[in-house]
């Protein structure tokens, strides 16, 4: 992160300085590239010598803004050029009308199925679709109210608990059956958990059954017990669940910009950070802690500092405004954050909608 702040570092370049930085800032975000002294010269709007330039870049550079990656290359943004061009010059409009109608049409479908996995999945395709990077979410295991659950058995010894939430959620998991188990004792075990459960999260369930240990013992017999048990504690009752899912759509995207073995070595990185636990948490940490979109470029972002990618990400939210979660951009540093910064925002407007 640069020292001082934003507006400090603009005060202290004049309107020439000003104007070459960004110029070299937008040819690097176009093609990855650096820009020399004399293509600047063709496209800065005043007539400025190569000489002139390169004193201005000589000066850009020792603020820590520009580098140059080659003797007698050309300039290219620093990571904290990077982040003092999105503070200081980086302006952002809204989205095209189309497509802000593709997103929206695009997850409302996905939500038809009343699937909370489906619309979230939709999403992550939606923007990576659009940014050519990875689009990414996060899904806490948020805890709804449940309505209803019900022992299908599969087997002699195998059932299928089906538990369906109050949002039209469904979710199904095998259990073992206890030796012995009858159709009667399937029904009665589900009576009893839907007597006790319902408008109720699983953790609450949970709670509620330990109270009524007694009452438990009295209306059931002990295999009906052993099934009221397992109807619960399947669904992460033991803690061991991970706290939230990740939802990785365009991986292969990001394999278009590799130029180079330390390249590929920063994407390898990159995936395995995705796949870490602590990695998921961290992301819900940087949603939450800003109200809107934010822009981590390289290792600003000390979960992909590693990899050296950029992260534009923002919170999703339920129907009581709680963050539930995270989606947005993974990509290299020269994303197209004017565009994917309202992709991001738009996006995850749509996706709060859709879950309250």
């Amino acid at each position: 992160m640069i020292q001082s702040p934003a507006h400090d570092v603009l005060s202290s370049l004049d309107q020439r300085s000003r104007e070459i930085f960004r110029r070299i800032v937008e040819s690097y975000l176009n093609d990855g590239d650096p820009v020399g002294s004399r293509n600047l010269a063709r496209i800065l709007p005043q007539a400025l010598s190569p000489a002139t330039i390169r004193n201005v870049m000589s000066d850009l550079e020792h603020l820590g803004l520009i580098y140059s990656p080659h003797i007698s290359a050309g300039r290219m943004p620093t990571q904290i050029g990077l982040r003092f061009f999105v503070d200081a010059f980086l302006e952002i409009g809204d989205l095209p009308p189309d497509e802000r109608s593709s997103i929206e049409a695009q997850v409302r479908a996905a939500g038809q199925t009343h699937s909370v996995e489906n619309i979230l999945t939709e999403a992550s395709q939606v923007l990576s679709g659009l940014s050519r990077g990875a689009g990414l979410v996060l899904a806490t295991k948020a805890e709804g109210a449940l309505k209803h659950i019900e022992f299908v058995r599969l087997e002699p010894t195998r059932a299928l608990a089906v538990l369906v939430m109050q949002n039209g959620d469904v979710e199904n998991r095998v259990l073992e059956l206890p030796p012995g188990v009858s159709a009667s004792q399937l029904i009665e075990a589900s009576n009893f958990l839907n007597a006790h459960i319902h408008g109720r999260t699983l953790t609450e369930a949970r709670n509620e059954l330990e109270k009524l240990k007694n009452e438990t013992r009295e209306a059931l017999d002990s295999l009906s017990q052993s099934l009221v048990a397992q109807g619960l504690a399947i669904w992460g009752g033991s803690g061991s669940d991970q706290p939230a899912r990740l939802i990785v759509r365009g991986r292969s995207n990001l394999l278009e910009n590799i130029s180079a073995q330390d390249d590929l070595e920063r994407l390898r990185h990159l995936f395995d950070d995705l796949e870490t636990k602590d990695g998921m948490i961290q992301l819900l940490d940087l949603a939450e802690a800003g109200s809107g979109v934010r822009i981590f470029i390289g290792s600003e972002n000390k979960l992909f500092s590693l990899s050296g990618s950029s992260l534009v990400v923002a919170p999703y939210r339920d129907g009581e405004q709680r963050v539930v979660g995270a989606l947005g951009v993974i990509g290299p540093t020269r994303l197209n954050y004017a565009r994917i910064v309202p992709m991001v925002d738009y996006t995850a407007q749509i996706v709060s909608r859709l879950l309250r």
